[in-house]
């Protein structure tokens, strides 16, 4: 699991950066540069928790939920911003570098799906390391 978090985390930082040499080619910059900082910072974090695992007390069970929570988290987080980048939406839920920006009624909804849902996967991946670090 260690490992996969080390990868992941490594490939996440890597669409990060590719993600901002994208940003000026975008439909909303502002949304391509969310999304560069998301893989910028998201990625990094996929790192530390790859260190802080064998740290964890945590069935097998309880450390594949989280690893599952976390990549999806993650990831979805980079890929609702890119979205929303090319295709000019995310207003809903991030009206201040959506700007006037509006997709289509589809490509809005899976960006509000992604970033609706990858919130309590966060929330909960984190509810679950703190009980996996406890004593």
């Amino acid at each position: 699991m260690q490992t996969l978090l080390f990868v992941l985390g490594l490939v996440l930082f890597l669409l990060g950066m590719l993600t901002g040499l994208a940003v000026p080619a975008v439909k909303n910059p502002r949304m391509g540069l969310a999304s560069h900082l998301h893989g910028m910072t998201n990625g990094p974090f996929l790192i530390v928790i790859g260190l802080l695992w064998p740290r964890l007390n945590l069935t097998h069970l309880w450390q594949v939920v989280t690893m599952a929570l976390l990549a999806y988290g993650t990831y979805a987080n980079w890929l609702a911003a890119q979205l929303a980048a090319i295709w000019g939406g995310g207003r809903k839920f991030a009206p201040a570098a959506a700007g006037d920006h509006i997709a289509s009624v589809a490509k809005e909804g899976i960006v509000n799906f992604l970033l609706a849902s990858l919130a309590p996967a966060m929330l909960a991946a984190t509810i679950i390391l703190v009980v996996g670090v406890l004593p």
